[in-house]
């Protein structure tokens, strides 16, 4: 009997991108991609990728009932860094491998915070808005309005991102603080960064940066606690993933001036809906989770995703393993 050629999908994020360069990498395994368009709902994914060897996602959910269903199933790859659309506990359980891309982005995500708290410190949306109205004044009323030397920035999570962006705003002649229990000391020496406790941080910092991974243990992590212990002349950026930061509780402290304001990339419904109380809020700068985004990197994905899946599929090891357990000695691992 001929045995059934390897299937690899890769269901788009929300919009379209060229995979050619994915197919070639998975030629050698060899296994054959299909596209499909974004789905939303884990029982479409069910139904329209059934057959599969591997999965390759960017916002699809990839929860047990999934990959339990698609019995074939031995690898998931996420196209970011966050993987928190896939049901990791339940995919070590199951023997799928799980990948991610902790290192294309790396960059763009700082460069991006980085571009969030100059805009917010030297008023740009809002200079820009006034000119546009016909205003033309270089005084722009607000809290330490155009002064970045001296000041304390405090970074949640100092993981590759969080470092990369301490680095940038450290050259900005910033004291830099950072939170982080899974990093240790000589990573914070390196960097000459400070380490402190949560609430310290949200204490003394003028621009608190979040680069947290969404986790159980980081989800609604900034919340009312630490918000009401911002300075008022304080801005949050959050460039992470949007559920870490308690987006009501974010709104009302924007609302009646716990912080000074705040800049966002990520939400906790994306796209912002229509009706979030964030859009009618003019001390926050919105972008739609758009920090990743570069021309260079972008065109490294393709091929990154299909080397990794074929890997996989090739009983080799991938570079970047989610689950390591899978690997285990005397642990199950989903086979070709």
């Amino acid at each position: 009997m001929t045995a059934r050629p390897l299937k690899v999908y890769v269901i788009q994020g929300r919009g379209q991108r060229d995979y050619a360069d994915c197919q070639t990498a998975l030629d050698r395994v060899p296994a054959r991609l299909e596209s499909l368009s974004f789905i939303g709902d884990a029982e479409e994914v069910i139904q329209r990728a059934r057959d599969a060897d591997g999965l390759i996602v960017s916002s699809s959910p990839v929860t047990r009932r999934v990959m339990e269903a698609l019995e074939g199933l031995k690898v998931v790859m996420r196209t970011g860094v966050g993987y928190d659309v896939i049901d990791v506990e339940a995919a070590t359980e199951l023997g799928v491998v799980v990948i991610n891309v902790p290192d294309i982005w790396i960059r763009e995500v700082a460069n991006h915070a980085l571009a969030l708290l100059l805009a917010w410190n030297r008023r740009i949306v809002t200079l820009d808005r006034e000119v546009r109205a016909g205003v033309w004044s270089s005084r722009v009323p607000g809290p330490a309005t155009g002064s970045l030397h001296g000041e304390t920035v405090g970074i949640v999570g100092l993981g590759n991102i969080g470092s990369a962006f301490a680095r940038r705003v450290a050259a900005l002649e910033t004291r830099v603080i950072a939170c982080d229990p899974y990093v240790d000391d000589s990573r914070f020496k390196a960097l000459g960064v400070e380490r402190v406790d949560l609430l310290t941080l949200a204490a003394r910092a003028d621009y608190v940066s979040v680069h947290a991974l969404l986790n159980a243990e980081t989800r609604g992590l900034i919340g009312e606690a630490f918000l009401r212990a911002m300075k008022p002349t304080a801005c949050l950026i959050n460039t992470s993933r949007g559920p870490v930061v308690d987006e009501s509780a974010l709104g009302r402290a924007l609302k009646e001036g716990w912080l000074a304001g705040a800049a966002l990339d990520v939400f906790e419904e994306e796209p912002l809906g229509a009706g979030s109380p964030l859009r009618d809020i003019d001390n926050v700068i919105l972008t739609p989770h758009a920090a990743y985004f570069s021309s260079p990197a972008m065109a490294r994905v393709p091929r990154r995703c299909g080397e990794e899946v074929a890997r996989v599929l090739m009983k080799e090891r991938p570079l970047n393993v989610v689950n390591p357990e899978v690997y285990a000695p005397g642990h199950r691992r989903r086979g070709p």
